[in-house]
């Protein structure tokens, strides 16, 4: 299992195990943290999933794709390391992510 961590934004953190090829999204959604809404069910096609990468994991998760990008447009509070959470698969690679959940959802 890898390690992923998610920061609510009253600071409460919330460590999971989850499985490789799973979405930060469909992790968060199914242990209910809060600030997740995930409208669209990971399709890519809203921003309520929005997250922030931990600087020091931004450059091992990526960048978005054009589509995510452009999603990221209705996001709330956009910032160089915002993401949609339903696009960052998890793997071994990103064993201890963490990632902080905005204020709140476009």
């Amino acid at each position: 299992m890898t390690i992923l961590t998610i920061v609510a934004f009253d600071g409460a953190t919330i460590d999971l195990d989850v499985a490789d090829g799973s979405t930060v999204m469909e992790n968060a959604v199914r242990n209910s943290v809060p600030g997740i809404d995930a409208e669209c069910g990971g399709a890519c096609a809203c921003a309520t999933c929005h997250v922030y990468v931990d600087d020091e994991w931004a450059e091992r998760v990526g960048p978005p794709e054009a589509m995510e990008e452009d999603m990221l447009d209705f996001a709330f509070d956009v910032r160089p390391t915002s993401r949609l959470s339903c696009q960052i698969k998890m793997s071994a690679e990103l064993d201890g992510l963490i990632v902080h959940v905005p204020e709140r959802q476009g």
